[in-house]
């Protein structure tokens, strides 16, 4: 399993994760398309936000291997802001490619391609607490 060094592994300040830490020995777990519904709270509408401008940030473009990247929060983008780079397409699998579906995500995400610094990864931001 690759693991994307210097991606963020979750939202700052909330429990939201974007990274596994090590592979499941079962398999990878199964990338799905999750239904947003117009309901869902804000801090889960961030999460998936949050995940967009990682996502853009890191990979912008260009396909990217699964690896790490948490196959739950890809779920909420799957089918619609991120797509298979691929066919055949193994959502079961580490080495799955993906891709970002720009129009799509721009139309979802406005604020994440408008304001590059909405969505700050500091890994370091717990280090100045003294």
């Amino acid at each position: 399993m690759l693991k994307h060094r210097g991606f963020p592994g979750r939202l700052p300040s909330t429990d939201y994760q974007f990274t596994i830490r090590r592979a499941n020995k079962k398999g990878a777990t199964k990338i799905i398309r999750r239904e947003r519904y117009a309901d869902r709270a804000s801090a889960d509408r961030k999460a998936d936000a949050g995940f967009m401008a990682a996502l853009w940030n890191h990979f912008g473009e260009e396909p990217f291997e699964r690896g790490n990247l948490d196959a739950g929060r890809i779920s909420w983008l799957f089918g619609r802001e991120v797509v298979p780079a691929e066919d055949p397409f193994d959502p079961e699998s580490y080495d799955a490619l993906l891709r970002i579906d720009v129009k799509r995500a721009q139309a979802s995400f406005p604020e994440v391609f408008s304001d590059p610094d909405a969505f700050e990864f500091d890994d370091d931001e717990d280090e100045d607490w003294a």
